[in-house]
């Protein structure tokens, strides 16, 4: 089967273990990485950095199928970057990557440009929407949704029918309860208790889960 060309916007941490996915998953080829301009010429994991994002266009000429993959791990920066590239190309797809290793079930619905990564689980009737990250061995039971460029960090426990809005991170070795909701923007600290349902631009942690601050939208959180 010939592979699917893919460009990776990205060169950081992120990008090391998006790459390793993307030659294990086997379905792509990548053959360009771009990133911040500081970084040009410098190589992650083999690839070197031949341009910004703004360089997408050449890319796509000498490679008319191509897909785009943002390897960026900041929920807000990821968007922010996929929106850009879309004002540039209206047109671009964007690839979603999978470890070999993840465990899907086969009615998980999956959006455009989703990092699923080594040892997650994901189980039936969940929706992952665009632009997310479930990060390794992170699990993700029954019926949940988490939204757009939202991020699972690794090690994350997620009970049944838990609604996850847009953006928002759990943060590594957290735990969600069944049912729970947990608004757009918010952040969950590190090996956090969410019992009980959580508002929008929130930062929570603890256990049980307390909120500590109000946060804005885009503030930093890695």
């Amino acid at each position: 089967m010939q592979k699917i060309p893919v460009v990776i916007i990205g060169s950081s941490g992120h990008a090391k273990v998006v790459i390793d996915i993307v030659e294990k998953q086997g379905v792509y080829e990548i053959v360009a990485l771009l990133g911040e301009e500081k970084n040009i010429g410098k190589t992650c994991m083999g690839y070197a950095v031949s341009g910004t994002e703004e360089s997408i266009n050449s890319v796509l000429l000498k490679y008319p199928n191509c897909k785009a993959f943002i390897a960026i791990g900041d929920n807000f920066i990821r968007q922010k970057i996929a929106q850009k590239i879309i004002s540039i190309n209206p047109t671009i797809e964007f690839a979603t990557v999978v470890h070999p290793s993840a465990q899907i079930a086969k009615d998980v619905a999956i959006g455009k440009g989703v990092a699923i990564m080594a040892n997650a689980v994901i189980n039936s009737g969940s929706m992952i929407s665009d632009g997310c990250i479930i990060n390794t061995k992170a699990s993700v039971d029954h019926d949940c949704f988490v939204g757009n460029y939202s991020a699972v960090l690794p090690g994350v426990t997620i009970g049944g029918n838990v609604q996850i809005g847009e953006r928002s991170v759990l943060c590594i070795g957290s735990v969600v309860k069944q049912g729970v909701s947990i608004g757009n923007d918010t952040v969950v600290g590190a090996g956090a208790l969410v019992l009980e349902n959580i508002g929008d631009t929130l930062l929570v942690y603890g256990s049980p889960a307390k909120v500590v601050k109000t946060r804005t939208v885009g503030e930093k959180y890695l």
